[in-house]
């Protein structure tokens, strides 16, 4: 694969330069795990819409978006003017803006199990909010979530994405709602709240067979157990969620990326009963703060990005989706490539298998994922080192045409390197 990598070397010599730069004052020369790929990833100088623009002037289109949170694209021009009309107001301050209502406003009106919300920083901080509410609130310890799940990086969280359970974490399989009736049969009366994405992300974009999330929340409800539904990532699948695509009403829901607009953000919401725990006027309520919960830049920015995600946009992506797994499954078929896609709505992971593994981060083809990403890159194609694919909004149906004829030269390449 070598005439591969001496492409990408050749192209990007500046961002060459500066991973070795990065690399004497950051482990790795980053700071996010998932970014990190051979020989070295790039610096991005810029975004502008559908496309990234690295170091070196070269030009990308972005099947990323951060990694699902940027859904309009990049610099969108409305997320842009909220933000610095909000920024010059002020970027902080010890109290609400109108903007933390009006987003938390959007929420509760779109998502059917939400009327209240509390905002935090991450992803990551929403699981750890939504468990620590939920042990409140039970009295119990335990977290049940599926094997390779992922929630963040809190560490009674964690443990289920590298497939591992603890001392606080217990692990069914996602798509066998008989594992997770065992475990509460077992320690329901231990287990403070099942966790699970409706769709798992990290794990490829699995989604759950026709009723394994309604059995999972039956069960829950039984052992008196709370359901928290992961949405951090597939809030975008639907205007109420991706809960409303599968009939869930959970108990709490993790909400974090297209909520903030390309902003750092993270939120739970739930039922006004359940969120009473953190009401201040409340004896005995939980204490929740930080410095930057709500931030007004971020709320002016995310009520933007939920508003303009309109279920018409939606469709189109989703459409869009569906076009570019036919495509790019089709030209690894002429190329006689081991090929698949999994695909819910605007978000697909693709695999060099000719059939979706199970759910799991442990690749058996991480060899060719590895160069096909690195020969998608010197093809203008940006997207997840793992092969994750998120469209955005600003995506034309003319450039999807490109981008697939871009993905069929990146695969050509592969299979050539291959032979």
């Amino acid at each position: 694969m070598s005439s591969i990598e001496d492409r990408f070397r050749a192209l990007t010599p500046n961002s060459a330069r500066l991973a070795e730069r990065a690399e004497h004052v950051m482990p790795g020369g980053d700071t996010r795990t998932t970014t990190y790929h051979r020989p070295y990833p790039l610096t991005i100088a810029r975004g502008e819409g559908p496309f990234l623009f690295d170091a070196d002037g070269n030009r990308y289109v972005d099947l990323l978006g951060n990694y699902t949170s940027l859904v309009h694209g990049n610099a969108y021009p409305p997320i842009l003017e909220a933000a610095t009309k909000a920024a010059r107001g002020g970027t902080a301050w010890p109290a609400r803006s109108e903007a933390q209502i009006e987003l938390a406003e959007l929420i509760c009106s779109r998502v059917d199990s939400i009327e209240r919300v509390r905002f935090c920083n991450s992803g990551t901080e929403a699981g750890m909010l939504a468990a620590q509410l939920a042990r409140r609130l039970t009295g119990r310890k335990l977290i049940l979530m599926a094997r390779h799940g992922y929630h963040g990086s809190y560490d009674d969280l964690e443990l289920g994405l590298l497939g591992h359970d603890g001392e606080r974490t217990l692990l069914g399989t996602f798509g066998d709602a008989a594992s997770f009736e065992k475990i509460f049969a077992e320690r329901g009366a231990e287990t403070a709240a099942v966790f699970l994405e409706p769709v798992m992300g990290s794990a490829g974009m699995v989604a759950p067979p026709p009723g394994f999330l309604g059995q999972v929340a039956t069960v829950a409800h039984r052992a008196g157990a709370m359901l928290v539904i992961d949405e951090v990532i597939t809030l975008r699948l639907h205007e109420g969620g991706a809960q409303k695509l599968f009939g869930l009403r959970p108990h709490i829901t993790m909400m974090g990326k297209i909520i903030g607009g390309g902003f750092p953000v993270g939120a739970i919401g739930a039922s006004a009963e359940i969120m009473k725990a953190f009401d201040p006027r409340e004896r005995g309520s939980m204490l929740h703060s930080g410095t930057f919960n709500g931030n007004p830049v971020t709320c002016a920015a995310g009520a933007v990005s939920v508003r303009e995600l309109t279920q018409a946009r939606i469709d189109k992506m989703d459409a869009q989706a569906k076009r570019l797994a036919a495509e790019l499954v089709r030209a690894a078929r002429d190329l006689e490539l081991p090929f698949s896609v999994r695909q819910t709505g605007s978000l697909m992971n693709i695999f060099f298998t000719r059939e979706p593994p199970p759910p799991t981060i442990l690749r058996e083809d991480s060899k060719m994922i590895a160069n096909f990403h690195l020969a998608a890159l010197t093809h203008g194609l940006f997207f997840a080192p793992r092969g994750l694919i998120a469209l955005s909004t600003v995506i034309s149906d003319e450039l999807l045409s490109e981008i697939c004829e871009r993905g069929a030269d990146a695969l050509t390449d592969l299979a050539g390197a291959a032979h």
